[in-house]
């Protein structure tokens, strides 16, 4: 058999096809099959050549969200038409309203009762996650939209609430609740990101995607996940 000249593509394509069915369907509800049936002429061991599982693919489209989210706040950053704060609001309106970001952080959402994937991603929102809103913080200091006398902690509560305490709400009637308490804490440091019309966007995103509990039903087996 030939060699695949072009892997990346290859696994590119794998992805987008997940992508799409995980959207459509949800991880749960999606098989290995069903990506092959997707994609049409690649066969289910040239997929797994790639991934051994759909939580591989899973986990390589998170990373391929982070990275787009990385990049996003580093293109804000070198923005001078928008303040610290704007840029800030920017990037949670972006963030609310992506419907790609949304479903794979909803999918993502039921590993996090492992506690190592909840360690790790605790992390992540605390250090990475947390220092590209730092900087987007510092330029709102400098310029004067932004009065907090702690950007770091700031910055570390606002990812660390958005993404885990908000996003994983228990239900959605508690997203409103949880993101207007997010909004008055970090208001009194001095950090006012959450307006009206920026709350009414994060409720409805949340909500939108019904992000699972922490706490998510049994599910089945990983042979059965990936039949």
């Amino acid at each position: 058999m030939a060699r695949n000249a072009h892997p990346e593509v290859t696994r590119r394509r794998i992805l987008d096809a997940a992508q799409k069915l995980f959207s459509e369907k949800g991880f749960e509800h999606t098989s290995m099959q069903d990506i092959v049936n997707e994609l049409g002429n690649l066969s289910k061991g040239a997929i797994y050549h790639h991934f051994p599982g759909k939580e591989a693919i899973l986990e390589e489209l998170t990373h391929r969200d982070w990275e787009a989210s990385h990049g996003l706040l580093d293109e804000l950053h070198q923005r001078t038409d928008l303040t610290g704060l704007e840029k800030i609001r920017e990037v949670v309106r972006r963030s609310v309203t992506n419907e790609t970001h949304l479903n794979i952080q909803r999918d993502a959402a039921q590993f996090l009762e492992d506690p190592t994937t909840l360690a790790h991603n605790l992390q992540s929102w605390q250090t990475t996650v947390a220092n590209g809103f730092h900087t987007l913080i510092m330029d709102g200091v400098e310029d004067g939209s932004i009065t907090t006398e702690y950007p770091r902690e700031a910055a570390i509560l606002l990812s660390l609430l958005l993404n885990y305490w908000v996003a994983c709400a228990p239900t959605a009637a508690d997203t409103e609740p949880r993101t207007r308490c997010v909004a008055t804490m970090l208001a009194a440091i001095g950090l006012p990101v959450f307006n009206e019309e920026l709350i009414d966007l994060t409720v409805r995103g949340f909500q939108a995607i019904n992000a699972p509990s922490f706490y998510p039903e049994p599910h089945d087996t990983a042979d059965d996940r990936n039949r």
